[in-house]
């Protein structure tokens, strides 16, 4: 009995001596950012002065001011718009690849490229084509037209772009969900008599709930953090039709010098994220079969 207690000792000893380096970087990375956060949300400070302990006054002054709310709605609005749009385009750009044409080595790399590049650089690049008098759109519409400063256009449009950049992250996860349905399965509905469509909708998409969920949970993650894009296109205007919450919290911080308040904006839009997964993973729980029998 000493003998299998010594070797269990030593297993576990060994799981976490293997472990350690990760536990390192999520205590550090992760873990310890979140409480200091936390702790910042109860003090003033505005990154000269002192750090001054004001209870939950933060907590009061960011739930009584209208810009934040606003926020929330605007970034909401924003969710609505890219994940469900972003979702449908590259589930069909994968089914697309998935058939193996000519040239799909070629389409899989350009659907990736703008994911892969930094936002704020894609951001630049989006600028100089929305310029509404010299700007390559304009100028092929020959028609001058505000694409970032018009309060109706500003948000679809930084959506759009949005969009624009994550369908090939997007596809890549769909197609790998395809290619992993055995065939067998499609062939055997095909010999009995199954459509395409019908396949499609009755065998593929079921299989791809678990790529689904992943892809919703982190496009919602992605989009509620959305500020490279905004901050380089516009700055969280018009009127604040695109002041994203990631902005507003740069904006508190940076701007307005109020740590705390940007700090108690932080805390809240975790939660919120963490209860939105949270909701997901009950609606997926049951509807998620990751073994094919």
């Amino acid at each position: 009995m000493a003998g299998v207690a010594f070797r269990r000792g030593r297993q576990a000893l060994l799981a976490y001596a293997l472990l350690a380096p990760s536990l390192f970087g999520v205590v550090t990375f992760m873990l310890l950012p979140m409480l200091v956060v936390l702790w910042l949300s109860l003090h003033r400070w505005d990154m000269l002065g002192p750090i001054e302990y004001v209870g939950l006054r933060n907590w009061q002054a960011v739930f009584s001011e209208a810009s934040f709310a606003t926020s929330l709605l605007v970034t909401l609005l924003f969710i609505a718009m890219v994940v469900p749009t972003q979702t449908l385009l590259g589930l069909a750009a994968a089914s697309m690849l998935a058939r193996g044409l000519p040239g799909t080595g070629f389409f899989r790399t350009l659907y990736v490229l703008p994911w892969i590049c930094a936002p704020l650089a894609i951001a630049v690049l989006w600028r100089w084509i929305l310029a509404p008098t010299d700007g390559a759109l304009s100028t092929l519409l020959d028609r001058r037209i505000e694409w970032l400063t018009d309060p109706g256009l500003a948000l679809p449009v930084v959506s759009a772009v949005v969009i624009w950049t994550n369908v090939g992250y997007v596809t890549l996860f769909f197609l790998a969900g395809i290619l992993a349905i055995p065939s067998d399965i499609h062939d055997a509905a095909r010999t009995d008599g199954a459509t395409a469509w019908q396949r499609f909708w009755h065998i593929t998409l079921p299989m791809l709930r678990p790529t689904t969920f992943f892809v919703l949970v982190t496009g919602i993650i992605s989009a509620a953090q959305v500020f490279d894009t905004v901050y380089a296109l516009t700055a969280g205007g018009p009127q604040g039709r695109t002041d994203l919450v990631a902005h507003r919290i740069y904006a508190e911080a940076f701007g307005a010098a109020a740590v705390g308040r940007a700090a108690v904006m932080s805390v809240v839009l975790f939660v919120l994220l963490v209860g939105v997964t949270i909701v997901q993973q009950l609606y997926f729980r049951r509807r998620i079969s990751y073994e094919i029998v």
